[in-house]
């Protein structure tokens, strides 16, 4: 019986472990200079967005034989005037809510007494069957009490960075905009000759794909806002109007959405309302949330994310452990930009791969495995 030749090794056996680690450690110190330069890098991610969303209205206008500067500083312009008309529109229904809110709270608490009293009675049962500890109790730690002075100072110093840092953002937005075309072939010039017709492709992806994601959120939290407020109005629930916005919105954060769009409705309900109607309205909230995150937001904005559920998790814990609460609201587009990267990149596309929600059907790759 003849012996069988021995298999033959390969030539340039990739470092799988050592890969693997070199990318782990590249990743953890982008997230770590992400962190330290947050002040600068979260202004620029929504300049970007915002950039990237009236990218058509400043090309029609260019079409129209605008310069593109005044074409850049009217689309700005608009762009505030919208966010200024809708924050004159909702503060005073926000002050009127924020005052009755103790009203409501304390509503609910007269409806959760019976509940307080039946477990301060077990508590109180408790305590007879078990003694008290005499021993072992911690020492009392006495701390020194902030100053007034200094909680202000601090207040102060913050609300001073988060105004310096949104007050970047119509300008960042503005030379964005008027130098689109500069920036574009400047960011495709950084590649080879090769790879500059996929970089032009792969940037073009992601803009749509920011755009996309920016408005259809916005027109699915105001459809959501819209029925809700419609069966609200038919429940004759106190500020519905204002009350169905806070629901319809909030309803879009990810995972943790259905109890925050659950918290403004049942507030004002619960005290207000009865049994039934409180339930209808917790239905309609459940309801709501669920065709919004199963139907409408896979056919809008799910075939331009194209990111599994898994990395979506992922994205959102380590987005919002980087920048806090911006983090949670930047996690989506940021990963979602990254895999349209991966996906044109061919040393990359196994992460485009993990982050996808199926089988990759990235294009021609970007640049050249090794």
């Amino acid at each position: 019986m003849s012996e069988q030749a021995p298999l033959p090794l390969p030539q340039n056996p990739r470092p799988l472990i050592g890969g693997t680690a070199g990318t782990i450690l590249a990743t953890a110190t982008v997230l770590a200079g992400c962190h330290l330069a947050r002040a600068v890098l979260i202004p620029l991610f929504v300049a970007i967005l915002l950039a990237f969303m009236l990218a058509p209205l400043v090309a029609g206008l260019v079409r129209l034989r605008a310069p593109r500067p005044v074409a850049a500083f009217v689309a700005v312009v608009a762009l505030l005037g919208v966010l200024y008309g809708v924050s004159a529109l909702l503060y005073g229904r926000a002050l009127e809510f924020a005052d009755d809110v103790p009203r409501y709270s304390s509503k609910i608490q007269r409806m959760l007494k019976p509940f307080r009293d039946q477990a301060r009675k077990l508590e109180q049962s408790t305590e007879a069957v078990l003694p008290p500890m005499t021993e072992g109790k911690p020492p009392i730690e006495v701390t020194q009490a902030t100053s007034l002075q200094d909680v202000l100072i601090r207040r102060v110093g913050s609300l001073t960075e988060f105004l310096l840092a949104v007050s970047f953002i119509p300008f960042l937005v503005y030379f964005m905009l008027s130098w689109q075309e500069h920036l574009r072939g400047a960011i495709v010039g950084l590649f080879g000759a090769g790879n500059r017709h996929h970089a032009h492709v792969a940037l073009g992806q992601i803009a749509v794909m920011m755009r996309t994601y920016i408005v259809g959120n916005a027109l699915i939290g105001l459809g959501l806002s819209v029925l809700s407020a419609a069966v609200f109005a038919a429940l004759r629930l106190p500020d519905f109007i204002f009350v169905a916005l806070l629901s319809g919105f909030l309803s879009l954060v990810p995972y943790l959405g259905v109890v925050f769009a659950l918290l403004p409705p049942v507030l004002v309900a619960a005290g207000q309302m009865s049994g039934a109607a409180l339930v209808t309205v917790v239905a309609t909230v459940l309801v709501l949330h669920v065709l919004a995150w199963n139907v409408l937001y896979p056919k809008v904005i799910g075939r331009r994310v194209q990111l599994n559920p898994l990395a979506v998790t992922i994205a959102l814990l380590l987005w919002g452990w980087v920048w806090g609460t911006m983090g949670l609201i930047l996690a989506i587009p940021l990963t979602a930009a990254v895999k349209i990267v991966c996906d044109h990149v061919e040393s990359l596309q196994p992460y485009a791969g993990l982050l996808g929600e199926g089988e990759r059907t990235g294009g021609a790759a970007l640049l050249p495995a090794e």
